[in-house]
């Protein structure tokens, strides 16, 4: 297969190279994040294909480098914007769940609670101090795609709050998460 690639022209070869290996390293990066996140089936997967692609694209770029050095470049040009293009990519797929801690004034705890228990999402609350007022902690966890808007409706509220978002990994029971 590696040789049939080398009989294109140049500028075609070093595009397919170019693109073909962004894809590969966007696949790698989706991967590694599935895995982390306890998908190791569907990482698995994914890595089958990766490979696939990584050998294809090696041997083709290997053929006559000494000839043509420039696939070299093509190739490390690619791996580069692969790895930006895959972390956009991976960050729009919001895969995952992300534990969201929000302190805020005891005075609008229920109302924001009461939001984001009609957004579906299960909330903890619990009393808290702080330096000078009572605070109340709000914990949840939600889908990582879900993050941006809960955060927006918890900032809606105004007041001087302090959010924190942690990744998880699977969170098993508890209200509106998947994993029972």
């Amino acid at each position: 297969m590696s040789d049939y690639l080398a009989e294109f022209p140049s500028v075609l070869l070093y595009l397919i190279i170019f693109i073909v290996k962004i894809i590969e390293v966007a696949m790698a990066t989706v991967r590694i994040v599935m895995i982390t996140k306890g998908e190791k089936i569907k990482g698995s997967i994914i890595g089958f294909f990766e490979v696939l692609i990584w050998v294809v694209l090696t041997a083709t770029v290997l053929v006559d480098v000494t000839e043509d050095p420039l696939k070299v470049v093509v190739y490390a040009l690619a791996f580069a914007f692969g790895n930006y293009f895959g972390s956009i990519f991976e960050s729009r797929l919001g895969l995952g769940t992300v534990k969201i801690e929000a302190v805020v004034p005891k005075s609008k705890g229920k109302a924001i609670s009461v939001a984001l228990r009609n957004m579906g999402f299960g909330v903890t609350a619990t009393d808290a101090y702080g330096r000078d007022e009572r605070r109340e902690i709000l914990y949840m966890h939600v889908p990582r795609r879900k993050m941006e808007k809960t955060v927006r409706v918890i900032k809606s509220f105004e007041g001087k709050m302090m959010i924190t978002i942690n990744e998880t990994k699977p969170v098993y029971g508890g209200h509106g998460i998947l994993r029972k």
